[in-house]
């Protein structure tokens, strides 16, 4: 459970760092659509000089999904 918290905090927190770099390196929209339409922020982000941003973004997110996979297996045998 604390990874998985963990983890949905690191995603936000991320792609809120990842969504407010692109706006402020490119142009202001980026930032916005990326912030709105999630998958967009890491793959501008490693079109940009954002690298290590969007590969922190991709690591939590991927994290984040294994967590919640197991919590849902680990429900079924309820």
């Amino acid at each position: 459970m604390l990874v998985l918290a963990l983890s949905l905090g690191l995603l936000a927190a991320s792609h809120v760092s990842l969504s407010v770099g692109l706006g402020l390196l490119g142009p202001w929209h980026r930032g916005l659509v990326a912030f709105l339409v999630p998958p967009l922020a890491p793959f501008w982000g490693l079109h940009t000089k954002l690298r290590k941003r969007a590969l922190l973004w991709v690591a939590a997110f991927a994290v984040h999904v294994i967590c919640l996979t197991a919590a849902a297996i680990g429900d079924q045998g309820r």
